[in-house]
């Protein structure tokens, strides 16, 4: 079914809802309203350029209005206490020993706390509750708003006193080193730098960034669920990160210039498959011309050429399944079922993949069709049950009021 998204955030993540909550969780919000704060950091969906972020390359992100939320009194001590508010699970960790990994939803807060502090970042101590409208293991970077939502709570200063991008680099940071998973800056950066109404064009080797106008007069944006939960472990993900790395090794020392995948262009395919084996050589094959494809985006959607950019992004999404092996046959099918419906423009898996959703740019009085062929369709194909989200691209982390 379609998802409110107002309703969804007034009924769970609305600003009385989240302070009626924490009061009811912990005595030090009683009776003083005014010690409440609230923040908030928003999910992602990659439009195109996928795992291209680790290896320098350019990325499509837009943070989107499925979000987290922490409602928090500061502490006199130096204790963390959270609330997961889904499950009601408490957890915690002291300021000064954050201890080792859990692997536990309390690890993204950890980890943030350990780099803010690794950074300089002057932090206290406090009790909260976490809601989130974010699907779990969907694809849609829960894990990046979680840890962009905690370094707003945590530090003294709201986002650390320092520009978003580098609160991104340190979440980022949190992330690899703290959680374990190597992971690229685009979740991060999505959740911190997301603008209002547009996707954000970054790349990720300069660091430069701006806002690309989306076509949302006549489309907007709907992520497919497909039920699935995302499986990417880190080994996976490491696993081809390790490949593109092995390969970036191998001509480095026919080319000591060439320090990234982003060195490297599409015409020097035939000297990485004298290099390596053939796996390592479709992983690379697919960065490579997945940053021509992001390139090939960005002029399409400049000219307004919709149909390129629906043809771009079935090229994207079958080097995914084909090259970099990270699709599955639920992202699969929701691709067939969506791109077979009239005003559905262009369709992708998105995220890192091994399940959770697709994109799709869907002409505004196509979406309930589009939810009426998912509905009917999926679950006969893969037995599972899809959810259809409208999202609006919004603006990235930071306080919450009202």
């Amino acid at each position: 079914m379609t998802i409110d998204r107002a309703a969804a955030l007034d009924a769970a993540l609305g600003a009385e809802a989240l302070r009626a909550r924490l009061v009811a969780e912990e005595p030090l919000a009683a009776g003083h309203p005014e010690r409440i704060h609230l923040v908030r950091a928003p999910g992602r969906v990659n439009l195109i350029g996928e795992h291209t972020d680790y290896n320098l390359g350019f990325v499509l992100p837009a943070a989107i209005d499925l979000e987290i939320r922490i409602a928090f009194v500061p502490a006199a001590d130096r204790r963390v206490e959270l609330v997961n508010g889904a499950t009601g699970e408490r957890s915690g960790f002291d300021l000064d020993a954050i201890g080792p990994r859990r692997d536990a939803w309390i690890d993204y807060a950890a980890g943030t706390a350990w780099a803010l502090g690794e950074a300089g970042i002057q932090m206290h101590g406090l009790r909260g509750v976490i809601v989130s409208s974010l699907p779990t293991g969907s694809g849609l970077s829960s894990s990046a708003a979680l840890e962009l939502a905690a370094a707003w709570a945590l530090a003294d200063l709201p986002g650390g006193g320092i520009p978003a991008l580098q609160l991104a680099r340190i979440c980022q940071r949190a992330e690899n080193v703290h959680v374990g998973v190597n992971c690229g800056l685009m979740d991060q950066f999505a959740s911190a730098c997301g603008a209002d109404g547009a996707a954000i064009l970054l790349d990720c080797r300069s660091l430069e960034h701006r806002e690309v106008a989306l076509p949302l007069a006549t489309h907007t944006l709907v992520a497919l669920h497909s039920g699935s939960p995302r499986s990417l472990s880190a080994s996976q993900y490491n696993a081809r990160r390790a490949q593109c790395d092995a390969a970036v090794a191998a001509l480095a020392r026919q080319d000591p210039t060439i320090v990234s995948l982003r060195d490297v262009t599409p015409a020097m395919l035939p000297r990485i498959a004298s290099l390596v084996d053939d796996s390592t050589f479709r992983r690379c094959r697919h960065v490579l011309t997945e940053n021509v494809r992001v390139g090939a985006t960005l002029a399409a959607l400049d000219s307004g050429d919709l149909a390129a950019v629906g043809a771009l992004f079935t090229a994207s999404h079958a080097s995914l399944r084909d090259d970099y092996e990270v699709s599955s046959p639920e992202l699969d099918a929701l691709v067939e079922i969506a791109s077979a419906v009239r005003g559905v423009t262009a369709a992708r898996m998105t995220g890192a993949g091994f399940g959770g959703c697709t994109i799709n740019l869907v002409e505004r009085d196509a979406v309930e069709s589009l939810r009426a062929a998912v509905l009917e369709q999926y679950p006969a194909r893969t037995g599972l049950t899809p959810r259809v989200l409208a999202v609006d691209a919004v603006a990235g982390a930071g306080a919450l009021d009202g």
